[in-house]
């Protein structure tokens, strides 16, 4: 099995105590902790970069068309949605 690479993480000795603390009250190593922490955050961060790519395409494509929802047809159908109605979302307008 091919080894992976290491990576060196420098933390301040608070940092360090609280993690071993955690670590210990979890049952679980401070690396396994360290990249549990690590993984959350990037899936964390994914999404919102996610998300904001596609608030900034949603942007530049009403800017280009004029064409968009009201705020009420979009929390009409959201709520329709969450009452477990089957819908398709409001047709967007000038």
């Amino acid at each position: 099995m091919a080894a992976r690479p290491t990576t060196s993480l420098k933390l301040d000795a608070a940092i360090k105590e609280r993690l071993r603390r955690l670590a210990e009250t979890r049952r679980r190593s401070s690396h396994w902790l360290m990249r549990e922490a690590l993984e959350q955050y990037l899936e964390r961060e994914e999404r919102r970069e996610q998300l904001r790519q596609d608030a900034l395409a949603a942007w530049a494509q009403y800017q280009a068309t004029g064409q968009h929802v009201t705020a009420t047809e979009a929390d009409d159908c959201l709520a329709r949605l969450e009452a477990g109605e089957d819908r398709e979302p409001p047709p967007p307008h000038d």
